[in-house]
C-alpha cells in the first residue's frame, strides 16, 4: 500500500522533504538496532558473566561477546579478582561474528591499544613522564608505558658511572636499576613495528630547562641559596641549585689570588652561593662564593700599619712598577720610583717575578683596596719624620675641606711649621691592586710627584748652608 510520508507545510505550502519510515532505518542498519562492529575497533562492554571458564561482555551487539579462552587462561588472580558482573570494561574486537555468531573479544588488545593511543598523544606534545624500569638487556632498560613496552638505550641512559674501577659491571649495575623510576620522552614510534623508543636524557634536559625558568622567576641578586657543585672548568665551577645551574667565576672562588676551581671545591660538594646576578633572558645565574667570606681588606689595617717592614714575593712586573704578595689575600704597589735611589728604566732593571724582597708600607687604602709599598726606603734612616709629615699632610688636606673658621682655628693650633711639611710630606700616588685599568692611570701619574717628592728632599737634606747660599748669591 503506498503510503505518502511527506506532508504539505501549512504555513507555506511546500512538501517537506520525505522521511524514512522507521522500519526501513531499522532494516538499513541490518542489525535491527544492534551496534555494527569492526575488527581492530575498541569498545565499552558490561560483564554479563565472570569464570574461569568464559567471561561474557555485552557490548550492544545482537549477541554477547565471548572474551578469548586462551586469555582468560592468562588472568593473573590478581587481575581476575578486579573483574565483576555488572562492571564496565574496555574490548577489543578480534571477529566482529565467530562461529557462533558471537563477536570475539580481548581484554589486553583493549587496554594495549589504548596505551598506544595515549602514547601517540605523548608522542605528539612532547610530553615527559616518569615510568619504573621493569626489565632489561644488553643494550638498554625496558619501562611500560601502560601495557606498551617502552625501549630505553643506554645511550640515552643519563647516571651511568663514568668512573669505573676494576671491579664495575654494567650488567650488574642494571640489574640494581630495575624497580627504580625514571624520567623519560618518547623519541620514536612505530605501533605496526611495535616500536616505542624513549630517553631519559631528553626529559631531563626538558626537566632542568622547565626547572630553570622557574628558578630564574624566583631568584633575586642578593639571595644565598645551597647547590652542589656538578662540574669544574678552567674557568670556575658550576653549581646545581635544583634544576638549574650557576657559573662561579674563578674571580668569585675565594679572596686569594691565583686559585684554581681543584683547590677550593670538588664535584659533588654541597656548598652555599651568594648570587650575583639573575639574567632571565639568556638563561645564566652568576654565583659567588667568596661573598659569603670575610673580605681581607676590611681589616687590613689590623694586620699591616704605615711605616711597617713586611716580606712581599713579586707576582707581576710592568713598566710603572712591580706588584707584591704580602699575603694570600693582599696584593701590594711598588712604584718605580720607589724600587731604587738611581734611575731606573724598567722595573725588571731591579726586580723580577718571583723575587722575595722586604718591603716598607707607606700607605694603605682600605676603601679602595690599595697599598703602596717601597723597597728603597726599607733602610731609609728618616722615615719616621718622613712618615709624620705624611701623616700631618693627610691632615690639613682634611683641614681643606672643613668651613673656614674651623680650618682656622685648627691652623693657628698646627703652628707654622704645618705649612711647611706639606710639599714634602707628598709621596708617591701609585697604590693600586693588580685589577683594572684604574691602577696604571695612578700608577702613571705618580711619576712626576714622586720627582718633585725626591727633589723636594734633596733640599732639605742639604741643609741651612745651601739654603743661604741661595740667599747670597740673590
Amino acid at each position: 500500500m503506498d503510503e505518502r510520508v511527506g506532508a504539505v507545510s501549512q504555513e507555506g505550502g511546500e512538501l517537506e522533504s520525505e522521511r524514512v519510515n522507521p522500519m526501513e532505518e531499522l532494516l538499513g542498519e541490518g542489525g535491527f538496532g544492534h551496534k555494527q562492529l569492526k575488527q581492530g575497533d575498541i569498545v565499552e562492554g558490561t560483564l554479563v558473566k565472570v569464570s574461569r571458564q568464559a567471561i561474557l561482555v555485552d557490548v550492544g551487539a545482537k549477541s554477547e561477546g565471548i572474551v578469548a579462552t586462551a586469555e582468560v587462561a592468562r588472568l593473573s588472580d590478581e587481575d581476575f579478582m578486579e573483574l565483576r558482573e555488572g562492571g564496565k570494561v574496555l574490548l577489543y574486537i578480534i571477529n566482529p561474528e565467530g562461529r557462533e555468531g558471537n563477536p570475539i573479544l580481548s581484554l589486553e588488545r583493549a587496554l594495549i591499544q589504548r596505551d598506544w593511543r595515549m602514547a601517540e598523544e605523548k608522542f605528539r606534545s612532547g610530553e615527559i613522564f616518569s615510568g619504573v624500569i621493569t626489565d632489561f638487556n644488553k643494550g638498554g632498560f625496558i619501562i611500560g608505558v601502560g601495557e606498551v613496552r617502552g625501549f630505553l638505550p643506554l645511550s640515552q641512559v643519563e647516571g651511568i658511572p663514568r668512573r669505573r674501577g676494576d671491579d664495575f659491571s654494567l650488567k650488574d649495575w642494571m640489574k640494581e636499576m630495575e624497580g627504580q623510576e625514571a624520567w623519560v620522552k618518547i623519541i620514536e614510534m612505530d605501533q605496526r613495528r611495535n616500536r616505542l623508543i624513549l630517553s631519559q636524557r631528553e626529559a631531563e634536559r626538558q626537566r632542568r630547562h622547565e626547572r630553570k625558568l622557574e628558578l630564574l622567576s624566583e631568584m633575586t641578586e642578593g639571595q644565598t641559596v645551597r647547590g652542589a657543585v656538578s662540574s669544574l672548568c678552567d674557568f670556575g665551577a658550576f653549581v646545581d641549585l635544583g634544576g638549574a645551574d650557576g657559573l662561579i667565576h674563578l674571580s668569585e672562588l675565594s679572596w686569594r689570588r691565583g686559585v684554581k676551581p681543584e683547590d677550593v671545591l670538588e664535584v659533588g660538594q654541597e656548598v652555599d652561593v651568594y648570587i650575583l646576578n639573575v639574567d632571565p633572558e639568556r638563561g645564566r645565574i652568576g654565583l659567588s662564593l667568596k661573598r659569603l667570606q670575610e673580605e681581607p681588606w676590611d681589616k687590613v689595617e689590623e694586620h699591616y700599619v704605615v711605616g711597617q717592614v713586611v716580606e712581599g714575593t713579586i707576582t707581576k712586573v710592568t713598566s710603572f712598577g712591580a706588584f707584591a704578595r704580602l699575603d694570600d689575600y693582599i696584593e701590594g704597589l711598588i712604584h718605580i720610583s720607589e724600587l731604587s735611589d738611581r734611575k731606573v728604566s724598567h722595573p725588571n732593571e731591579v726586580v723580577k717575578d718571583g723575587d722575595v724582597l722586604p718591603l716598607r708600607v707607606l700607605r694603605i687604602d682600605p676603601e679602595r683596596r690599595r697599598i703602596a709599598l717601597s723597597f728603597r726606603q726599607v733602610e731609609e734612616h728618616e722615615y719616621e719624620d718622613f712618615d709624620w709629615k705624611s701623616e700631618l699632610a693627610h691632615a690639613q688636606m682634611d683641614e681643606e675641606e672643613l668651613p673656614p673658621e674651623e680650618a682656622a682655628e685648627d691652623a693657628g693650633e698646627a703652628g707654622p711649621d704645618a705649612e711647611e711639611a706639606v710639599p714634602e710630606a707628598e709621596g708617591p700616588e701609585g697604590v693600586t691592586d693588580a685589577e683594572g685599568p684604574e691602577g696604571v692611570t695612578d700608577a702613571e701619574e705618580a711619576v712626576p710627584e714622586a720627582e718633585e717628592e725626591r727633589s723636594s728632599e734633596v733640599v732639605v737634606e742639604n741643609g741651612e748652608g745651601e739654603a743661604n747660599s741661595s740667599s747670597e748669591e740673590e
